[in-house]
């Protein structure tokens, strides 16, 4: 089969009126004073993860980058402060975590400028499948660069994996996605709340009742011919501006006073990636299209794409079939042609109905 494979520019409109695409609000420059030093607190769920703490402690090893400071600290000295109700609970965490490599060393602060650039920057550093968690971050990364700034209330993590076959690095962001709408559904399942229904925007958008709710972010270096992959979630479960979130939706559909708690999220993200995880390795994303293709929003959708051609640009309607092998959209035109779409920059896609 011939795929036509060019770079596009969307042009339909969304269904509604557009959101912005960064889900933020301003923080006050005077309370996040970068000289003052983040708290990391270093957390184990078995002894062998506790001993890598005490090591990293000791050692003084973790830095932010541009010469960035923390204070590291251990999960014991937690309970020395007082961080309030709504501080993630490592150990409700833990209660909920049944993996055997993702998520079993955590490290927790409740400011800090961003969860990635603690995994990125001091990746050598830390055990494959480290997790960070913040309370707030004020310099988050989104795609292309885009700031991310994020409140209270909002789920944002990062872990660490490394892969080793640079063809299927690209497709692990689906794996990602796929298994944060997997670990919604079951915390629904386990604790009897109405079904949410949360879908995926390719590349790497979240949403819930038509509006964005979180996103993924996936960055990668390549060192001792393995790719050190970077993978960064950041999801509204708390804070309902400037959209909406799980727990405003979940108030609208339940008839108890039910909440999503962060740790349970993001227990079930890593219970459910570890599993999805090895199916890719082992067995190739193919094995989880029919899945994920059940979570997407595209599937029969239809798109104009603008392709300059010379002097002239030329529009063209097609419609959305699925990925191709790289992980870009695989679509048909109205003459049967096949083609593959890329995104245009910092422009995705924007999809009407099937006709």
């Amino acid at each position: 089969m011939l795929v036509q494979s060019s770079r596009f520019r969307f042009l339909f409109p969304p269904i509604q009126k557009r959101i912005p695409s960064s889900l933020s609000f301003s923080v006050a420059s005077s309370a996040m004073d970068s000289a003052s030093p983040s708290m990391l607190f270093l957390c184990g769920k078995s002894s062998t993860e506790s001993e890598i703490a005490k090591s990293l402690k000791i050692n003084d090893t973790l830095n932010l980058p541009n010469g960035g400071k923390v204070s590291a600290l251990l999960q014991s000295e937690i309970n020395t402060f007082r961080f309030g109700e709504d501080a993630f609970n490592v150990d409700l965490f833990w209660n909920s975590l049944s993996t055997k490599r993702f998520g079993r060393f955590l490290i927790w602060s409740p400011l800090l400028p961003s969860t990635h650039d603690i995994v990125s920057h001091n990746f050598c550093e830390l055990p494959v499948g480290t997790v960070c968690v913040a309370d707030t971050q004020f310099k988050g990364r989104g795609r292309s660069k885009n700031a991310w700034e994020s409140p209270r209330g909002c789920l944002m993590f990062s872990f660490t994996l490394q892969m080793e076959d640079g063809k299927t690095v690209p497709l692990v962001q689906y794996v990602v996605s796929l298994a944060v709408t997997e670990a919604i559904k079951d915390v629904c399942d386990r604790n009897g709340f109405p079904f949410i229904d949360v879908r995926i925007k390719w590349p790497n958008d979240l949403y819930l009742n038509g509006l964005k709710v979180g996103g993924i972010l996936c960055t990668s270096t390549y060192k001792s011919k393995k790719f050190n992959v970077s993978s960064g979630i950041g999801f509204n479960v708390g804070n309902e501006k400037p959209t909406t979130c799980l727990n405003t939706v979940l108030k609208e559909l339940s008839t108890t006073p039910n909440e999503f708690r962060r740790e349970d999220i993001t227990a079930a993200f890593f219970n459910k990636f570890e599993m999805l995880y090895d199916i890719f390795i082992n067995q190739g994303f193919q094995t989880l299209e029919e899945l994920y293709y059940r979570t997407w929003l595209h599937s029969g959708q239809r798109v104009i794409v603008q392709e300059k051609n010379e002097d002239r640009v030329v529009e063209n309607v097609v419609t959305i079939q699925g990925l191709t092998s790289s992980g870009y959209l695989l679509a048909i035109g109205d003459d049967n042609q096949m083609c593959e779409l890329h995104p245009d920059g910092n422009r995705v896609p924007e999809f009407w109905p099937a006709l």
